[in-house]
């Protein structure tokens, strides 16, 4: 019986009581835990996307998708405080529906780690050419843009990034906590600053029409309208699983925990209304539309066609810039403030593509200690102490989709992964109060069976609200998953050979990721 293959949840919580971590965060805490980790990469290079697809009307996507965030991340964290070891979803659905659904989670956080650290590379490819242009290097487009673009090849300067990043991971190379602080707190002061300056200089008239594209574009699969844009910078408010991880180290975390949550989401969507306002506000946001006057897909070719001829004219708008908020401040008659703003981002994002890699790496080890990949991918390297296998597996395909591939599309499909994830865990935090209403929650998500089928709606939604191309990933990588499933893990599982041990805290094992940044 496929579905019978649980991994026994007392065996899970022996191993997590073995950590005895000190439960010493508050609210406060909790809550800038929880601002570092969401602000990120989204809000740098997403706002043109989302601007292309909504307009500002992109206001209201900010806000529905810290919505759909904020009941995921309640749900999500009743089952991390209950299970708080690697894994993350996986291991919760492992626990609560079986081996295969938790396979396909697995499969499907690939998708969220591994695809997010490409979106994450080009974007920082995008701050970086534009640095070295606005210093008068300029780099050909057949090295800095995918073949979708007229001109374009490869980018060079994202598989790049993504190669290094992956050999500093493979030698043992780590952020510490100090140097993470230290790039939180250059990201939210570039922001602060961006704030500042545009906020004075708002145009009412460029707000106007608010929705051109409405809700949803020509309709739901065109990734187009609010919600279309929502679905995209779903992206930007990934990394609430510093908070959610962080519930066995708080202070009374039944009060706590929601207070870090919702503290930290709130915080982050006025920032991202306040970011997306000044941007609008100052340069405008309207879509550019084709030739025949239909709306243009972000990352298509023919979008690229439209910008590059625009460009050549002397216009370029803003859903056009791979660096928008730069682009802002230098179109605002800002250029050194731009500048330091493309800095900002170029010193921040490389750390954040760290971190992704290194939270997939942490997945597919705990996927081969289960016997559902092969255990030669969880070797450890005898001088370096790093999985360095699977490292330079998951750096290889982070370059190859980074090089070829547009930043807005990479995004959709991180978030299809991400979406399905948060949909097993708002479903298995259900299933679990069903089965096993007595045991104990040090987190319980308040109104239950109101907040997770919200969340299970929330994220459907957003979904469904993906471009058609976006949606496809998701069954196709899961079909691709079955078959190396029923190839391999069906047979070799530990849990189909009798085997529960949990061996989190082997002395082989590598140390917990930091939460993910987006």
């Amino acid at each position: 019986m496929i579905f019978g293959r649980v991994k026994p949840l007392d065996a899970i919580l022996a191993t997590a009581e073995k950590k005895s971590l000190t439960r010493t965060l508050g609210p406060w805490q909790l809550t800038l835990l929880g601002v570092g980790a969401i602000i990120g990469t989204g809000i740098f290079v997403l706002t043109s996307e989302a601007a292309q697809k909504a307009g500002p009307g992109m206001m209201w996507s900010f806000v529905i998708a810290g919505l759909v965030c904020a009941v995921a991340a309640l749900c999500y964290s009743e089952l991390a405080s209950m299970v708080p070891v690697a894994g993350s979803a996986y291991t919760y659905t492992y626990a609560v529906m079986g081996e295969l659904l938790a396979w396909m989670v697995g499969f499907a956080l690939i998708l969220e780690y591994a695809v997010s650290a490409s979106a994450v590379s080009v974007g920082w490819s995008g701050y970086f050419v534009g640095l070295l242009a606005n210093a008068g290097i300029n780099l050909p487009p057949a090295l800095t843009q995918g073949f979708y673009a007229p001109g374009g090849f490869i980018n060079l300067p994202a598989m790049l990034i993504a190669l290094v990043i992956t050999g500093l991971l493979m030698i043992g190379t780590t952020e510490s906590a100090r140097v993470n602080a230290v790039l939180v707190t250059v990201k939210v002061t570039a922001l602060v600053i961006f704030i500042v300056i545009t906020l004075p200089m708002l145009n009412g008239q460029n707000f106007q029409p608010f929705m051109p594209n409405g809700w949803t574009g020509p309709g739901l699969g065109s990734g187009l309208g609010a919600l279309g844009a929502a679905a995209s910078i779903f992206f930007a408010y990934v990394g609430f699983d510093a908070v959610s991880t962080a519930a066995e180290e708080t202070v009374n975390p039944q009060r706590n925990v929601p207070i870090g949550l919702i503290g930290a989401l709130g915080i982050c969507t006025v920032f991202y209304l306040l970011v997306s306002a000044g941007a609008i506000g100052t340069v405008g946001a309207q879509p550019i539309m084709g030739p025949d006057g239909g709306l243009l897909q972000p990352g298509s070719t023919p979008f690229a066609e439209r910008c590059q001829s625009l460009l050549a004219m002397g216009r370029e708008p803003l859903v056009c810039s791979k660096e928008a908020l730069a682009f802002v401040l230098r179109e605002a008659g800002h250029p050194w403030l731009g500048n330091a703003i493309g800095i900002a981002a170029f010193l921040g994002l490389p750390s954040v593509i760290l971190i992704m890699l290194f939270g997939q790496t942490r997945i597919f080890f705990v996927m081969s200690r289960d016997g559902l990949l092969p255990t030669g991918l969880a070797k450890i390297h005898p001088k370096w102490n790093t999985p360095h296998v699977i490292t330079m597996i998951t750096g290889v395909a982070v370059a190859a989709f980074a090089a070829f591939l547009p930043v807005g599309k990479l995004a959709d499909i991180s978030n299809s992964g991400t979406l399905f994830a948060f949909f097993m865990v708002a479903l298995s935090v259900l299933i679990l109060r069903r089965t096993q209403p007595d045991r104990e929650r040090p987190f319980k998500t308040p109104f239950i069976w109101i907040v997770a089928p919200l969340a299970i709606i929330g994220t459907v939604g957003l979904y469904v609200s993906l471009p058609v191309e976006a949606m496809l990933v998701l069954p196709i990588w899961g079909g691709i998953g079955l078959v190396i499933y029923f190839l391999y893990g069906y047979r070799k599982s530990n849990v189909a050979r009798g085997i529960v041990d949990v061996p989190e805290l082997d002395s082989d094992a590598p140390p917990e990721p930091v939460p993910p940044h987006n």
